[in-house]
């Protein structure tokens, strides 16, 4: 095993502790060290950064490079901590010509546009609420909409206003503090689920009624 191979081992393992999923890293630098070995070439520089990257057909405006060279780029970091003679590309040797569009920001009214539609187009009974709460909670607690609707019921405690989110991004778990009119919302909606479906079949917290119970996505 040549050091770049055994230093990319431990990089990937570095990584992926730290919770990345190294989609593209994983794919792509195991073939950029095997180029750099079959070129008998032992220290990453620019120019063979470059060289690599190159070698992927690419049409204008493409994120092959772009992509090809970041990944080279996060291990170069790595590798100029062992090997002093490591140079690091530069940000911008590729850049992505797609354009960057904004996020959209949801202002309040256009959240309770949202809320005061679900009560309009579904069902009245617990799709509706359903709905309408996981788009409050939503806006004002942060969440992701997969941890929203990955929740149990065991998860929020409406006594001590807190929300509980396991295992997400990076498998970080958090505790997300709740106001006093959340605890109310979320309590009220409890009520309601409760009251059309006495038995549940899942320990989801959002639940809608269809054929038969089911949580608001896959879940249960």
């Amino acid at each position: 095993m040549t050091m770049l191979t055994e230093s990319l081992d431990h990089y990937l393992e570095l990584r992926h502790n730290l919770g990345y999923k190294l989609a593209d890293a994983g794919r792509l630098l195991p073939r950029f060290v095997a180029w750099m070995e079959a070129n008998e070439q032992p220290t990453v520089t620019i120019r063979h950064a470059i060289t690599w990257v190159e070698l992927q057909p690419a049409q204008p405006g493409s994120v092959v490079w772009p992509h090809r060279m970041t990944a080279v780029r996060g291990f170069a970091r790595y590798l100029s901590g062992i090997d002093p003679a490591t140079e690091v590309p530069p940000i911008g040797l590729f850049p992505s010509k797609r354009q960057w569009r904004p996020p959209f920001i949801f202002t309040a009214d256009n959240i309770t546009a949202l809320m005061d539609q679900a009560h309009r187009t579904l069902d009245s009974r617990l799709p509706a609420a359903t709905y309408s709460t996981l788009i409050g909670l939503l806006s004002v607690t942060g969440l992701r909409i997969g941890e929203a609707i990955r929740l149990d019921g065991a998860d929020i405690d409406l006594t001590g206003g807190v929300v509980l989110i396991r295992e997400s991004k990076f498998a970080k778990t958090r505790n997300v503090p709740l106001q006093p009119s959340t605890v109310a919302a979320l309590r009220a909606y409890a009520a309601q689920r409760d009251k059309h479906l006495p038995t549940p079949i899942t320990t989801s917290f959002f639940v809608t009624v269809g054929t038969a119970p089911s949580s608001v996505d896959s879940k249960g």
